[in-house]
């Protein structure tokens, strides 16, 4: 098996689990576990390769300051062991890259980093500018902050988008689980899958279940998913165990490796698809519909019967048919108060009566993404 895809990376994201940083149990960091994650950057970066980090393990690391026992239920309490086990977390890792004279940094990431367009290029450019002056990332989701109900470990997703945004030419999930299984990796027989080229020869595969260790809850449908983003940015992703990651980050045969597609997406659709959160829907008529997805053009106001939601100009919009079929998405060129006056009718008509700005798309092509 070819894996020069790893061995030749040269920005890899490092994404790193609850339960491989705090143990099963989660109930305190576990120091010789970021140990070995910094030992792992370092070696990397050795070799001449950028290196970023994806870190769950803050609300983990919060739990017995806080003199919890387990995961809290409530959201104030998530987010105060967030606060708290933050600290802890980008704390030891600092103490740990300082020790081999690498300095690393702390960059928590919200929803709105990756959903609004400008916040994303923002971010793009701050890690982009880390990078360039030799530090390692640390990034977090900002859980202590967070409105949104907060899973331990589910930094599958986010670590597949900090990929997307830096261009990485690695991305590495470090789990409790060592690679994909063909079956649950507990029943008698099952085998590992060294290698993944198309997802179609693993749709069968049942993983519901499977990676879940009391503190992460992301398990391998997660994983796949994260898989599925990288791979289509033209970014293999590497699945592996704490204690197998060395190995299989020097070309071993450890882990599973997903590669990449050979044609990659365009990144700005890559957003559109996998980041952006949809602010309302357009219902298309079957005439657009089969315009938009067999001839790749542009949404005109005469193919939509209806709008749903509250949107503005640049919010990211679903296309669907009237049966609730969600076909694409895209950005949208008008506020949601706008479009019922334009409905069913052509540009040039609605450029006559209600001016020349309306002469344009509802959806130009270049913004819009088939799903």
């Amino acid at each position: 098996m070819n894996r020069q895809a790893v061995t030749q990376a040269k920005r890899v994201v490092l994404k790193v689990g609850s339960s491989s940083l705090t143990g099963s149990a989660g109930s305190a960091l576990d120091a010789s576990a970021v140990g070995k994650i910094v030992e792992l950057a370092t070696t990397l970066r050795a070799r001449g390769t950028e290196v970023l980090i994806v870190s769950s393990g803050a609300i983990a690391a919060g739990l017995a300051p806080l003199k919890l026992t387990s995961r809290p239920k409530d959201l104030p309490t998530q987010q105060a062991a967030a606060s708290v086990g933050q600290g802890l977390l980008i704390a030891k890792y600092n103490e740990l890259f300082t020790e081999h004279s690498i300095v690393s940094s702390q960059v928590l990431l919200t929803t709105e980093d990756v959903v609004r367009r400008s916040h994303y290029n923002t971010a793009q450019q701050t890690l982009s500018r880390l990078l360039a002056l030799g530090v390692v990332p640390i990034i977090n989701e900002n859980d202590s902050v967070g409105t949104a109900e907060i899973r331990f470990g589910d930094n599958d997703r986010l670590a597949a988008l900090v990929a997307l945004l830096v261009q990485a030419d690695l991305l590495v999930l470090i789990s409790d689980i060592d690679a994909l299984y063909d079956a649950h990796p507990s029943q008698p027989g099952a085998k590992a899958i060294h290698e993944v080229s198309n997802f179609a020869d693993i749709n069968s595969i049942d993983v519901s279940g499977v990676g879940s260790s009391g503190v992460g809850s992301g398990g391998m449908v997660t994983k796949i998913e994260a898989a599925r983003i990288a791979t289509s940015a033209g970014t293999p992703m590497l699945l592996t165990s704490l204690a197998q990651s060395a190995d299989a980050l020097s070309g071993k045969e450890f882990g599973t490796i997903f590669h990449a597609h050979e044609s990659k997406t365009n990144s700005r659709l890559l957003w559109l698809a996998h980041a952006s959160t949809p602010r309302g829907r357009l219902i298309l008529d079957d005439g657009a519909i089969k315009a938009v997805l067999e001839r790749g053009v542009s949404l005109l106001p005469a193919g939509v019967t209806a709008v749903e939601g509250s949107f503005i100009s640049g919010d990211t919009v679903e296309l669907a048919s009237k049966d609730g079929r969600v076909i694409a998405r895209g950005l949208v060129a008008f506020d949601a108060d706008e479009i019922p006056q334009m409905l069913g009718r052509s540009t040039k008509e609605l450029a006559a009566s209600l001016g020349a700005e309306y002469e344009r798309e509802l959806v130009h092509r270049d913004d819009l993404v088939l799903l």
